[in-house]
């Protein structure tokens, strides 16, 4: 189901938030704060292991294998499970002793359905509304708004059951949204969607995160989904930090000029190698390292000579998989980590 970009003058109470959030996050003090935060399960599964970082407002795309540590470190962080050691906390809120008041201003979609399968999307989520604290009236003028943001509004009446997967997340990410938060936790919000489904879920968040000004963290395994949504990232790995950056960062370009010819590969290698290039043929593309502006006119040079047919000359950039490629040998395999052209669906 398609989602028509929204007119904000449709949406009050959205409107309204987009208004204030320059004023929610004035203060120099973290969205999230995190200090050497370790959970363990009983004396052999460590789930967190003296996790550090601070995270500011933006679409912070927290990524991992599965089994990373990204579900128990978002509950954590809601006060829904304790830690083990360390601390945490959110929006200044300590989550050991603040759990309730940061639930308040949080919103989380879950990874896995837990939607009633007999109520409607409009009572639930107008359920979720009002045990969030906003007035009846309130509480049914936001289920309308969010509804009609996640591209629900038609459907409202159905019952939750007879939906589909796509539709059934959108229920999620709105009863996530209802009751106006600062932040969002999203657990895999595109689980189980084919890749149409995917598109219209992160078109979904990257409106909220750009047009209403909701900080949001997206975890996920598929690290496509935060090169096209996300503004900074975090990576797990065995319950460590990885790295935290700018995705820019992540994705910058190389010292490495990748030429791609459809024959003749190795001829030109052997070409520019002579002229003093270093030079590793990758299938149909030559790549080849670049201090300078001195191999652009080599390459060029050679190609013409050879007569070779030319498909493309660019920098590489880095890929977001090279940084788990490179990952510490103890830590453990990332078998559940794709780079997003897979489907969203696995084990937990």
């Amino acid at each position: 189901m398609a989602s028509a970009a929204p007119d904000l003058a449709r949406f009050p109470l959205l409107l309204r938030a987009a208004h204030i959030v320059a004023g929610r996050y004035a203060c120099a003090v973290p969205l999230i704060s995190i200090r050497n935060l370790t959970k363990r399960y009983g004396s052999s599964i460590t789930a967190l292991d003296g996790l550090s970082l601070d995270i500011e407002p933006g679409i912070v795309g927290l990524v991992g294998s599965n089994g990373a540590g990204k579900s128990t470190l978002l509950k954590i962080l809601l006060g829904l499970i304790g830690a083990t050691s360390g601390e945490a906390t959110v929006l200044d809120l300590d989550v050991r002793t603040r759990g309730t008041d940061i639930r308040q201003r949080v919103g989380y979609m879950p990874e896995h359905d837990c939607l009633p399968p007999d109520a409607t999307a409009t009572d639930f989520v107008s359920h979720m509304a009002l045990i969030s604290g906003l007035p009846r009236t309130a509480a049914r003028e936001r289920t309308a708004e969010v509804l009609r943001h996640v591209g629900l509004y038609e459907e409202r009446y159905r019952a939750i059951g007879g939906y589909s997967t796509g539709m059934k997340q959108r229920v999620k990410l709105a009863q996530a949204l209802v009751h106006d938060p600062r932040l969002l936790l999203l657990d895999e919000p595109t689980n189980g969607l084919d890749p149409t489904g995917r598109d219209e879920m992160l078109e979904l968040i990257h409106r909220i995160g750009v047009e209403f000004g909701i900080a949001i963290i997206v975890a996920t395994h598929l690290l496509g989904e935060i090169e096209r949504v996300g503004s900074h990232l975090v990576a797990i790995e065995g319950g460590r930090l990885l790295r935290s950056a700018p995705l820019g960062e992540f994705i910058e370009q190389t010292g490495t000029l990748a030429v791609e010819v459809d024959e003749g590969g190795a001829a030109l290698a052997e070409r520019l190698a002579a002229d003093g290039l270093a030079v590793l043929v990758d299938g149909r593309a030559v790549l080849v390292d670049v201090a300078d502006g001195r191999p652009y006119d080599l390459v060029r040079d050679a190609v013409a000579d050879l007569g070779l047919p030319l498909v493309r000359i660019e920098r590489r950039r880095h890929r977001l998989e090279d940084l788990f490629r490179d990952a510490p040998i103890d830590a453990p395999a990332t078998p559940g980590l794709t780079s997003g052209s897979a489907a969203a669906g696995g084990p937990p």
